[in-house]
């Protein structure tokens, strides 16, 4: 039997960590956190429950490091199509709509909430992390204000308030009353696209406006001098 070497071990650890982080986001997506269990994301990701606690001590651990590495990929993925906009109104939009289709996405709790399921020292690792979001955020709002887009305000405030916005809107939409996961909805796959996209456009609309931005009567953003126009077109 040919020997394995470090680099195949490596890839096959990587390979079997990556198959606990996509069982443990689906059944996320499927079931929610409440009682959701390491044997329940063993038997998902088709390997045994020892193999799980190999790379994670308990349910916070493995929270945490899917937390962690669903954001940082959304990072990446976010700055790359940031990059292909000038406006910062318009980043601003793809900004909202992204974070909005995410949280919908991941079904986890959102922003501060987070600290409700974690230690201390967790919700730190995730905090640090989240920041660059922050960060990507306040650069928007930055520009916006330098181009003469938005009002000149306390950039990190008006962030905290967006990213406040964004994580109680997920809440209510992840979330019934009792804590747990909402059933599907009766309607069919492209009324509740529909719905959906009508629900994300008006967030993002009210979250452009929030912050100031002005737009004419086919929805392009204005600068502030500019004459006014309808602020609720498009």
């Amino acid at each position: 039997m040919p020997r394995i070497t470090a680099a195949t071990n490596a890839a096959q650890r990587a390979e079997t960590q990556r198959r606990i982080l996509t069982a443990f986001g689906e059944l996320l997506f499927t079931h929610g956190l409440p009682g959701l269990t390491m044997t329940d994301v063993a038997r998902h990701a088709g390997v045994g429950r020892t193999a799980v606690y190999n790379y994670y001590a308990d349910m916070e651990q493995l929270l945490i490091a899917y937390a962690l590495d669903e954001t940082e990929r959304f990072i990446v993925d976010l700055r790359d199509s940031l990059a292909a906009l000038e406006n910062p109104v318009d980043r601003l939009a793809l900004y909202v709509r992204a974070q909005v289709e995410d949280l919908s996405r991941r079904h986890l709790p959102p922003g501060p909430a987070m600290a409700a399921v974690l230690s201390p020292g967790s919700f730190a690792k995730l905090a640090d992390h989240v920041g660059d979001l922050n960060v990507l955020l306040q650069d928007i709002l930055q520009d916006g204000v330098h181009q003469g887009y938005l009002p000149d305000v306390d950039v990190e405030q008006l962030a905290r308030l967006i990213l406040g916005t964004l994580s109680a809107s997920a809440a209510r939409r992840n979330r019934t009353p009792d804590g747990g996961t909402p059933p599907p909805s009766p309607s069919s796959d492209v009324e509740l696209h529909t719905a959906v996209e009508r629900q994300t456009a008006q967030t993002v609309r009210f979250i452009q406006l929030g912050a100031g931005a002005r737009f004419d009567d086919a929805g392009r953003p204005l600068r502030l001098e500019e004459p006014a126009h309808d602020a609720l077109a498009g």
